[in-house]
């Protein structure tokens, strides 16, 4: 069976339901043969509603049901009964939902708290029944009101992955084994660049049952910022992490520079986005296991001055330290 892709953009059509006519009814009885005016109201239609949600980690399901419907009001009655309120459609997205004119791409608003609603099609008013025309000149009156359209409106839908830590790196630098090692999420492993092609998020849970979340971005390549590649289908994942892992390869296996590797990925973030230049970051020298990194890692001190963390994300050597960085930087002092 083919494996659904992850979809992070997508283009919906909100329809809200109308709202319910009001009518024109009298009362009757054997008591009462002139009875006055009892036509109800018709109900509100129901709104379309994006509402956040943790648990929600992609946009698939609207990417196949792009056409979202609420219910239409019911039509009023007599007896004074009211039509039923139509109900509303609420949609579940991930923290980081992005709305966005789907013509002119202007930012409109976004989700990124959970629970959080907002109305994308605000369903139609319900009409009145002739009982809300009556009054001391017009005792009996034969006009009701029909209920309102419910909003039809268009919206591209851009996910930026609300995570803790970003995992920024190379193909090959080992950024998926390190996150099997640090949380419970189980992205593809292969020895061979490209194996994760859509953003993984996996969460660490600390011995006191805190816990952050962590993306691992598909590896950038030279260019990225100016949309080579996916450039920008995977920077904008970054954009959100309040702290970012730069985990870089010294056993330089693809004939890659380290140094240069840490320098170009530095120019990535901040072309792309400058406030990335402040995050606040860790650098990892991941693979320090194999035999040519020791030379490779004198090297990269020299070149940029950093003194790395040393780890082997396969061996899971180094892990403990990256966990003790990471809670003293998000529950610290």
């Amino acid at each position: 069976m083919k494996p659904i892709s992850f979809k992070d953009r997508v283009k919906i059509y909100a329809k809200a339901g109308n709202g319910g006519n009001g009518v024109v009814a009298f009362h009757r009885d054997k008591r009462t043969p002139r009875g006055g005016p009892d036509g109800g109201d018709g109900g509100h239609g129901g709104s379309i509603i994006l509402k956040g949600d943790p648990n929600t980690d992609s946009l698939n399901y609207l990417h196949y049901q792009p056409h979202q419907r609420a219910e239409h009001g019911g039509n009023g009655a007599g007896n004074n009964r009211h039509g039923r309120r139509g109900k509303n459609t609420i949609l579940s997205v991930p923290l980081g939902t992005v709305i966005k004119d789907p013509d002119t791409e202007e930012f409109i608003d976004e989700i990124i708290e959970e629970g959080q609603e907002i109305v994308i099609a605000k369903g139609g008013y319900g009409g009145l029944g002739n009982l809300r025309f009556k009054s001391s000149i017009n005792q009996a009156p034969d006009q009701c009101k029909e209920g309102t359209p419910g909003e039809e409106r268009a919206y591209r839908l851009e996910l930026k992955l609300m995570a803790d830590v970003g995992l920024v790196g190379y193909p090959n630098a080992g950024k998926s084994t390190l996150l099997t090692a640090l949380t419970d999420a189980t992205p593809k492993v292969a020895s061979y660049p490209f194996t994760t092609i859509n953003p993984i998020l996996g969460t660490l849970v600390f011995e006191n049952y805190t816990r952050i979340r962590i993306a691992d971005i598909p590896g950038l390549i030279d260019g990225a910022a100016e949309g080579v590649g996916l450039g920008h289908y995977f920077l904008r994942h970054i954009e959100r992490s309040r702290f970012l892992i730069f985990v870089i390869d010294m056993a330089a296996e693809d004939n890659r520079n380290p140094a240069d590797d840490y320098r170009n990925l530095r120019k990535e973030l901040e072309t792309y986005n400058p406030e990335l230049a402040d995050r606040p970051f860790l650098v990892l020298a991941n693979k320090t296991d194999e035999d040519v990194a020791e030379e490779n890692l004198a090297e990269f001190k020299k070149e940029t001055g950093l003194d790395p963390l040393c780890i082997s994300a396969g061996l899971g050597e180094g892990c403990e330290k990256i966990k003790e960085i990471l809670y003293d930087h998000f529950f610290g002092k």
